[in-house]
């Protein structure tokens, strides 16, 4: 298992990311839990509409509220809120304006999805800003409100231009409360507080994006975290079977001979299982072989790696707190 001590405590603001099909969700609410462990109060925020969240935590769709969902390890509690943009745009109006009837009026016109629509990077500026404003909250005392946050983020190929605000409204305002709110958004979002983490499996197509997106990522000059190995499989073979595999020398008849003397099968039986188990040994072995390289390749990002296993059950409440568990015990939370 592969990873790095990380000093992240510092860090509040946790996005992770990744290519579709790699448990990006499954991952941020493992790391959510991880990070509340111990008595920490953690928000899990979501902003694609999806209701990720819920179903992970098989729950109701989740309202535009902060919640709380879960019970961390020793304790702690994860809140997740679902992010609305049109909500978003009637608490921004509030906010800068004092408007939110007005706003009301506008989302019945189809007025925010309009904007939103032509101008992009207004709405990432609105479910961003929920987001780091709950990073930035405090209480009657001072305190942060929230120990972390874990933003649930869009899919890799559109992270940097997604948290890139200031840059993706240039355009749209140079002066008043839109250009104030993309730099509150900003200077949280490039601070030390926040590490964009990306989420990956062993296979070419995901690793590849995922070294396109950090290589962008630090070209806009947004901090990267670390890179979760997902769904890894440890192998049940030694290393010295697999190798003979992979050059085309396992034996067959040595095989067959093992079953029988081990009563799995007879005669011709036992020779065509043997047949059988030995495409199924090269298979692995060639797979085992993809994923060291794959695994070498993302060496080059020179960022923390972990490892989180393949869950045979699939990822229910127990597989979820078995992977923030691990999340926890290899130094990432």
């Amino acid at each position: 298992m592969e990873s790095r001590d990380t000093d992240w405590d510092g860090v509040r603001l946790h996005v992770v990311t990744g290519k579709g099909g790699t448990g990006k969700t499954t991952v941020a609410a493992a790391l959510a839990l991880a990070l509340a462990s111990g008595g920490r109060k953690v928000l899990l925020v979501e902003v694609e509409g999806r209701q990720g969240i819920a179903q992970i935590f098989d729950l109701p769709p989740l309202p535009y509220e902060e919640r709380k969902i879960a019970v961390a390890p020793s304790g702690g509690d994860v809140y997740a809120l679902a992010v609305d943009p049109e909500e978003a745009m009637l608490e921004y109006m509030e906010m800068f304006y004092g408007m939110r009837r007005a706003g009301r009026a506008l989302t019945k016109m189809g007025v925010v999805d309009f904007a939103t629509t032509v101008a992009p990077g207004f709405r990432d500026v609105l479910v961003t800003g929920k987001t780091t404003e709950a990073v930035r909250r405090r209480d009657k005392s001072g305190r942060r409100v929230y120990d972390a946050v874990v933003l649930d983020a869009p899919p890799t190929g559109r992270i940097t231009r997604f948290l890139n605000v200031t840059q993706e409204v240039a355009g749209l305002a140079k002066v008043g409360p839109i250009k104030h709110h993309s730099d509150l958004v900003s200077g949280v979002v490039k601070s030390p507080e926040t590490a964009v983490h990306f989420v990956t499996v062993l296979e070419e197509m995901p690793v590849q994006e995922t070294l396109d997106g950090i290589a962008e990522l630090h070209e806009a000059g947004l901090p990267a975290g670390g890179v979760f190995i997902n769904m890894v499989r440890e192998s049940q073979l030694p290393q010295a079977a697999l190798d003979l595999a992979v050059k085309g020398r396992f034996d067959v008849a040595e095989l067959a001979l093992g079953l029988k003397a081990a009563g799995l099968a007879d005669g011709a039986d036992a020779a065509a299982v043997a047949e059988a188990l030995a495409e199924e040994v090269v298979e692995h072995a060639h797979r085992a072989e993809v994923e060291h390289g794959e695994r070498e390749a993302l060496e080059q990002a020179a960022l923390p790696r972990y490892e989180l296993p393949l869950l045979a059950d699939g990822v229910d409440l127990a597989g979820l707190y078995e992977l923030a568990e691990s999340i926890r015990t290899q130094g990432a939370a």
